[in-house]
């Protein structure tokens, strides 16, 4: 007995001796002010975030704006003490943070507007909704300056709001590809007028260009009749079927990888704008689920039939707002995850080896991503990868899309791509492949070949900021 108590007292005195285990560790944070801010500068354009386009009609929501004027480099000004003059068309109201009413005055044009200004380059406010569900415009304009703009949609009072349970949360099991990708969608377009990419003063296929110096995928937006009258296209047909096809065998026999991103229009989609497709306008809900499904699958298989399957799709572009309005509009939760699945289930006909994604336009807007995969998770809107887009003079800092990566990941247990940004180039790709876990999956540069991108100058000629792509690729791409 005495050898049983003996053995015993030795066991609690280990496990009480012993070192007991270390919390995780908690990501390390990265402090970006100083990227995208100087002391002084000219400033171009005003620089407007509404961290929620989403708000409930209940006269008491809002969303915080926060309001800065930037140079031609996207930097804010610190030393600015511009006035701010904040236009609203629809139901709501812009407030102080402590709730009070902006003084009043009224433009040239006779359209009244609140007067606010810069206090050491920045000024936040308030948006509150009102009692009625509408799309309001709120603008913060500066003379001479281009001004910022949101579209706020307020949705009814009574909208049932869900969260997910842990088990409508499972991680992503499907294998993702690390993905350094440019959307070239308009090259079709380009190439039409005779236009030439050269690198060393040769003309060069621009596919080529980007793969040979870091890129690894390319995105293409695809429209359902672009070439309607009033389509993407009118008779010429850009960005329909034919020409993603074509564009794929393209991108394909240059050995890399294809993102497909589904518009579901005949026209852009994003969150300002989700038109039906002509075609599908009169069709009720339970037809065009029904229509969404078949279209996605077919689509998919003409791809499959050339050989140019592809490696990741998009169920809708900049979805933050719906749809396939009024269907699937954010008002609509419950149409709107229909729709959603139903798309997802068109991919699946073809394929359930692709990798799926969600695109919300929210780069740094975390309560407005919250709310809208909270709601779609837990409708059972299942998907393998969370997309986003930064914009910073609409969707916040570099700062603000860091801790919204990190919460994303966090909450969800699914790995994100910004999947369109354009600005901070080197920034971005060091936030998303540096997220913990290796939950960062990439990133897809909008048009690099418009000049304003820089990865090209005269005459269509290769610049030296393809070193970055070039660097990118050697720290974050697993050959």
């Amino acid at each position: 007995m005495k050898h049983v108590i003996f053995f015993f007292f030795l066991t609690a005195l280990f496990f009480a001796c012993e070192t007991p285990p270390s919390p995780p560790l908690e990501p390390e944070l990265k402090d970006y002010t100083s990227n995208i801010q100087v002391d002084s500068g000219k400033a171009t354009n005003v620089k407007f975030t509404s961290y929620s386009t989403t708000l409930i009609a209940d006269g008491r929501d809002k969303a915080r704006l926060r309001i800065t004027v930037i140079d031609s480099a996207g930097r804010e000004i610190t030393n600015a003490v511009n006035e701010i003059k904040m236009y609203v068309e629809g139901s709501g109201k812009v407030t102080t943070l402590d709730g009070q009413a902006l003084p009043t005055d009224t433009d040239t044009a006779g359209v009244e507007y609140g007067r606010t200004q810069l206090v050491d380059g920045e000024v936040e406010l308030y948006y509150v909704a009102g009692n009625s569900p509408d799309k309001s415009v709120v603008k913060a304009a500066v003379d001479g300056l281009w001004a910022g703009e949101h579209e706020i949609h307020s949705i009814p009072s009574d909208v049932k709001l869900m969260t997910p349970t842990q088990d409508q949360l499972p991680a992503t099991s499907i294998s993702i590809d690390d993905m350094i990708g440019a959307d070239i969608s308009f090259l079709p377009q380009i190439e039409s007028r005779g236009v030439t990419f050269k690198e060393n003063g040769e003309v060069k296929d621009p596919i080529l260009i980007l793969r040979d110096h870091g890129f690894n995928y390319i995105r293409l937006r695809i429209f359902v009749n672009p070439e309607n009258e009033k389509g993407y296209s009118p008779e010429r047909g850009f960005c329909g079927l034919d020409y993603t096809l074509g564009m794929a065998k393209r991108i394909k026999e240059a050995g890399m990888k294809l993102l497909l991103d589904f518009h579901y229009s005949d026209y852009w989609a994003d969150p300002q704008k989700q038109f039906k497709p002509k075609a599908w306008e009169a069709l009720n809900y339970e037809t065009l689920k029904d229509t969404v499904t078949a279209y996605t699958a077919r689509v998919i298989r003409a791809l499959e039939a050339q050989n140019t399957l592809p490696d990741m799709v998009q169920v809708g572009n900049e979805i933050n707002h719906g749809l396939l309005w009024p269907d699937g509009h954010i008002s609509n939760l419950d149409g709107l995850a229909g729709l959603l699945k139903a798309g997802s289930a068109g991919v699946e006909q073809v394929s359930e080896d692709i990798p799926i994604m969600m695109h919300i336009a929210l780069g740094g807007q975390n309560k407005e991503s919250v709310f809208w995969l909270d709601n779609m998770l837990a409708r059972d809107v299942q998907f393998d990868i969370i997309g986003i887009s930064y914009y910073p003079r609409w969707h916040g800092t570099l700062n603000d899309l860091q801790n919204n990566l990190l919460d994303l990941i966090d909450r969800y247990n699914k790995p994100v791509n910004v999947v369109e940004y354009s600005d901070f180039k080197e920034e971005v790709h060091e936030i998303v492949f540096n997220l913990p876990n290796d939950m960062g999956k990439g990133t897809a540069i909008w048009e690099p070949l418009n000049r304003r991108s820089g990865l090209f100058g005269e005459d269509n000629e290769v610049t030296d900021l393809f070193k970055v792509y070039e660097e990118a690729r050697e720290k974050y791409l697993k050959e």
